[in-house]
């Protein structure tokens, strides 16, 4: 499984956010001086977690930004796919490229089931499960399986690869 450094930064800014901003808006500043993650890459990433609802931004002084819904209502998911990351257990693209010459590999359907089952355990997690360190795999409840079945997943959902 392939999670980019752009997922992983994204969730743990909005954790930051989530635990900071009970004082008020955070700036992108302070999350990037806590979180250790670039300022102008912090930017990229809150401009396309506003642009999904995720996040709101209060101007002028004092300004930054604050949760866009509440954490229980945000699933790590959310955040994954706002940022157009997808996670990635194979290497094909649509289903072909990089499997067996335009074939695709015996290992496929084992790889792109794992996919959508990784999809299904993130939407099951909320901000407010991570930010109170509640994510313990007896305490999730998955979703239902048919909502991660290919020819129902939303298309912004999973880029999923086959390993040749």
């Amino acid at each position: 499984m392939r999670l980019t450094s752009k997922g992983r930064y994204a969730v743990s800014a909005m954790v930051d956010l989530n635990k900071q901003q009970t004082s008020g808006p955070v700036t992108l500043a302070a999350i990037s001086e806590r979180q250790f993650i670039s300022l102008s890459y912090l930017e990229q990433l809150f401009r396309r977690l506003r642009e999904n609802g995720l996040v709101r931004s209060v101007r002028g002084p004092g300004g930054g930004y604050l949760l866009g819904k509440d954490a229980v209502d945000i699933s790590i998911a959310d955040i994954i796919r706002a940022v157009n990351e997808p996670v990635r257990t194979t290497m094909c693209e649509n289903g072909v490229r990089g499997c067996h010459r335009g074939n695709r590999c015996d290992t496929h359907q084992l790889w792109e089931s794992l996919g959508q089952h990784i999809y299904r355990f993130l939407d099951a997690v909320s901000l407010a499960q991570v930010c109170n360190k509640d994510v313990f795999l007896d305490r999730i409840d998955l979703g239902a399986v048919d909502a991660y079945m290919p020819a129902k997943m939303p298309e912004s959902a999973i880029k999923i690869e086959t390993i040749s």
